[in-house]
């Protein structure tokens, strides 16, 4: 179990009545699919809820939050002098640069990293190769700071400028600086096929130590009397440094060192699907959520819907008690039958190979997983992203059963935003889709070579 990194209290001794924590968390109940919420008011976490299948001490992929983590190791590495802000590019990664940069390839500075203004207007491909030398290979089509393009590629350059001038993988360089002292328990980071850490996406870490992380930028880089990032560095990564994209959204407020800014004065990392650490400087508030949801915009309306009036409207109350922990009613599972005898499935080109349905067990490719309908059963399933597999930890939540001729199994990626869902007919066709997903939900479809079908009985309801 992860030891609690912040202090807890009352929402009432910090000026918020706890309806308020309970609306906002219904409020985010009714969003599909919050997984995790936590509220801090005055460093003092006040409000907490968890939707089951998921746990608080989950270590989950934090998708593009990661970027802010990022702007966090360049700052303290600037601080220490090891480069500078508007140091070019080039200097800093001659072994990956054009052997005839463009002009402005060579204006490009650290500084268009972090702010994503680098000219691109499209992102190299994060997959195989060399990620820092296709990036730099791409066209920069305008001149750096003239132009705000969403560029995780650009990301990973910072990542890369910061193991080359300190010698250590970005993990590595945050653990005593940054990790080790705000207490988190082993984050992983996601490499690139050249061992560099993704630095746009990729970090693992659990709920509240993402609250813990909200609460170092809400103290400007202080925490128990360290100084673990120059107060300066958070100010300018967290303020408006470039407009991006027009609108009226929380998408749509201006752009910092890797940091989105909000309306009502805040701003936050965010990660697709649901991942954000939102920070409100005036009321002295962190929010903290993850999630797999394709509307991202909800949770932040939650948040400035239910939980930003309620903030002192109430005297605070004397000292005593802990902070609200929300039951919550969990995420449905689906109901069916269980049935006896057994259905083996083997398949030519899809994600998975081999599939066997029994009683109360889904076999994938070997491994078995406890599968009953209308009920989580937690199992672990070998990460492999050499086949497309789960790129984030093992852990697996899965429910399944016969509904008729079709059976349907979810399997709830525990350290993931993801969802899949498996589902077969008698005759031996096969449909895998995602709840979220960069490339969509409908992942193979498909028949199998050889179908063989026992069914003998149903064994429950």
């Amino acid at each position: 179990m992860v030891t609690d990194l912040l202090p807890r209290s009352t929402p009432e001794q910090q000026s918020i009545p706890a309806t308020a924590i309970e609306s906002f968390v219904a409020a985010l109940g009714r969003i599909a699919h919050v997984h995790t919420v936590t509220v801090v008011r005055h460093g003092h976490v006040v409000g907490q809820a968890t939707w089951a299948p998921y746990e608080r001490d989950d270590q989950t992929a934090m998708y593009s939050v990661s970027k802010s983590f990022t702007s966090m190791a360049a700052g303290i590495a600037i601080g220490e002098g090891r480069f500078g802000l508007d140091d070019r590019v080039i200097d800093l990664l001659p072994a990956v640069t054009p052997d005839a940069p463009s002009d402005h390839l060579t204006q490009l500075r650290v500084r268009h990293l972090l702010t994503m203004t680098t000219g691109h207007t499209s992102e190299a491909e994060l997959w195989d190769g060399d990620w820092a030398r296709d990036t730099l290979a791409a066209e920069l089509v305008h001149a750096p700071g003239t132009h705000w393009m969403y560029n995780t590629p650009a990301t990973h350059l910072l990542s890369l400028i910061v193991q080359t001038r300190t010698g250590e993988r970005l993990l590595d360089y945050l653990r005593p600086r940054l990790f080790e002292p705000l207490g988190f328990v082993d984050p992983t980071w996601l490499q690139s096929p050249t061992g560099v850490d993704a630095g746009g996406f990729g970090l693992s870490i659990r709920p509240e130590e993402l609250a813990a992380f909200g609460q170092l930028l809400l103290q400007r880089g202080t925490w128990k009397g360290r100084q673990l990032v120059p107060a300066e560095w958070i100010d300018e990564a967290t303020r408006r440094q470039v407009a991006n994209d027009p609108g009226e959204s929380d998408w749509n407020q201006g752009y910092g060192f890797q940091f989105w800014r909000c309306h009502h004065g805040a701003y936050r990392g965010d990660g697709a699907f649901g991942q954000y650490v939102v920070v409100m400087p005036e009321q002295d508030v962190v929010v903290a959520i993850t999630g797999g949801l394709p509307d991202m915009q909800l949770p932040l309306d939650a948040v400035w819907a239910e939980l930003l009036p309620a903030l002192d409207s109430v005297p605070a109350a004397p000292a005593g008690g802990g902070a609200v922990v929300v039951p919550t009613t969990g995420i449905p599972a689906p109901e069916g039958e269980v049935r006896a005898g057994e259905v083996l499935l083997e398949f030519d080109d899809a994600p998975l190979r081999r599939l066997r349905i029994a009683s109360g067990v889904l076999d994938v490719d070997g491994y078995e997983l406890r599968c009953l309908p209308g009920q989580w059963s937690v199992s672990t399933f070998p990460a492999d992203p050499a086949v497309g597999r789960l790129w984030y930890g093992d852990r697996v939540a899965v429910v399944g059963g016969w509904n008729g001729a079709l059976f349907t199994a979810d399997l709830r990626l525990l350290q993931d935003a993801r969802t899949l869902r498996i589902q077969v007919d008698r005759d031996g066709h096969m449909r895998i889709t995602q709840d979220v997903g960069f490339e969509g939900t409908e992942l193979w479809e498909g028949d199998a070579r050889q179908p063989v079908v026992a069914h003998q009985s149903v064994v429950s309801p």
